[in-house]
């Protein structure tokens, strides 16, 4: 305490001159506008800059709260708009509920993604006690991300599509041509369009999305663009290679979909001795 006296009692000129300038700054800003005006306006500025600073530090780190809240929102308005949207049949009939596919939607967040591996998965942070299910499709804003392979109390895992087990039912949109999307381990930004006949007309800048065959994902989700369209090796079908719309790389939120329908068609399906392979 002693030495902190002596040190203040060293810098006592210094002090003095200090407190002499503020108390003329005081007395300028108190009895000149201009000067005042000045002063004020500076002060501002400054305040003004370093709250604005705090606050985007505030933001920055509540970013990943925010996302997840805004993916529980849009997941409930989608949940609305499919009633509001829904497209009724081409022929006029009033079906009835029964037959008609209802999708559920959720959010939830990716908490771990694979890409370097030949069979990728997506672990989610949402689970049973949520309402997720083993078979829900996966995607976000961009298009197609995977299908849930198996479900815990609070945690999901999925087949991302970029896992060479995982075929998913896909079109041409702008002529309904319809096959099968199927990774093949190498490029991770793009993916095979398998059992597209010779005759189908396919060109570079097609659109592909989901059939709705599958009984996974409602028809129309993006999947991704034709690169390019070959007559392999393959007598039969065409080669083509899919630039996927979903970049892997940065997918942090996604939208869960579910067709509450699903047991129904698996159990007839295997009742029929049919094998689903979406």
């Amino acid at each position: 305490m002693l030495r902190i006296l002596q040190f203040l009692y060293s810098l006592r000129s210094f002090l003095l001159f200090v407190l002499l300038e503020v108390l003329a700054i005081s007395l300028i800003v108190s009895n000149n506008s201009p000067q005042g005006a000045a002063f004020f306006n500076s002060s501002n500025a400054i305040t003004g800059s370093v709250l604005k600073t705090r606050s985007d530090v505030v933001d920055f780190f509540s970013l990943a709260e925010n996302n997840e809240a805004l993916v529980i929102q849009n997941a409930a308005l989608l949940e609305q708009l499919k009633t509001i949207n829904s497209s009724p049949d081409s022929l006029k009939l009033e079906l009835d509920s029964a037959f008609e596919a209802q999708y559920n939607f959720k959010g939830a967040r990716i908490i771990s993604n694979s890409l370097r591996f030949a069979q990728n998965h997506l672990t989610l942070n949402k689970g049973s006690n949520d309402g997720i299910k083993p078979g829900m499709g996966v995607f976000n804003e961009q298009g197609v991300i995977g299908r849930v392979k198996s479900v815990s109390e609070n945690y999901s895992v999925a087949f991302s599509l970029l896992n060479t087990e995982l075929n998913l039912s896909t079109k041409i949109k702008n002529n309904d041509s319809f096959g099968t999307a199927k990774w093949d381990g190498q490029d991770s930004q793009k993916t095979k369009l398998l059992y597209v006949p010779r005759h189908v007309t396919a060109s570079a800048g097609d659109t592909i999305v989901t059939t709705g065959f599958s009984a996974v994902f409602p028809e129309g989700i993006l999947v991704g663009i034709i690169e390019s369209v070959n007559q392999g090796e393959d007598p039969n079908y065409l080669d083509i290679v899919v630039k996927l719309s979903a970049d892997f790389s940065k997918a942090h939120y996604v939208y869960l979909v579910e067709n509450s329908q699903l047991n129904e068609i698996d159990s007839l399906q295997k009742q029929s001795e049919i094998e689903n392979e979406f």
